[in-house]
């Protein structure tokens, strides 16, 4: 059985980014396979990814079988040509350089992702047919006891002010870890409640899916 607790599960932002790194091609493939003439990646590096395929834009992903002049992102499969047109996919990647950890977390939840429905009826029909359409942005809530000395504080300002995407990586206790490329804001001032911590709320609206990944052994 694989239920587990969510207890000394953390969770880190993007502090420090490389250049971007121009994808001359990406392949059909599961992995997809991304062409960048000497990229100096190495497996395991977390990049945020810029695509002309807009299911992969704005996704976070690991890098994997890294080669002098490819690399593959793992967990990533593009070998649908519909919502990935062979040869539309070209664009670039940047490499997270930095992570700092957003401490003294209490509460994280999560909402949206749900799948949304067209709900029709033909004339001859007693009952009426639901087909699958979109599906409902996730955000996520994280809820932090104010420290504005930490280091993350500063980094979800920057974030809040410029309104730029920040990748995050959600370690949880066996190992596994989940990306995430959100936009980001944090209240300017703390919660005050008698008898409970100060605290302080960072939003996140992710901008692309998230991606999941086993622990790198």
């Amino acid at each position: 059985m694989g239920f587990r607790l969510p207890n000394g599960a953390t969770l880190e932002i993007a502090a420090t980014y490389g250049p971007a790194i121009p994808v001359t091609a990406l392949s059909n493939a599961n992995p997809a396979v991304a062409t960048a003439v000497a990229h100096g990646l190495a497996d395991g590096d977390i990049i945020a990814v810029a695509s002309g395929w807009t299911r992969l834009n704005d996704r976070a992903a690991r890098v994997a079988a890294s080669l002098s002049g490819t690399f593959t992102l793992e967990n990533i499969n593009t070998t649908n040509v519909q919502p990935y047109p062979a040869g539309s996919g070209v664009g670039s990647v940047r490499e997270v350089t930095g992570f700092v950890e957003i401490s003294q977390i209490t509460d994280l939840t999560s909402s949206g992702g749900d799948q949304q429905f067209l709900t029709f009826g033909f004339l001859a029909d007693d009952d009426d047919r639901q087909i699958p359409t979109t599906k409902n942005p996730i955000s996520m809530a994280v809820s932090v006891a104010d420290d504005p000395s930490l280091a993350y504080v500063a980094v979800c300002e920057g974030a809040d002010e410029d309104k730029v995407t920040r990748v995050l990586r959600l370690n949880l206790p066996n190992g596994d870890s989940i990306l995430y490329n959100a936009y980001v804001s944090i209240t300017s001032t703390p919660a005050l409640s008698r008898n409970n911590l100060m605290t302080r709320v960072i939003s996140l609206s992710l901008a692309g899916r998230p991606t999941r990944y086993s622990a790198v052994v």
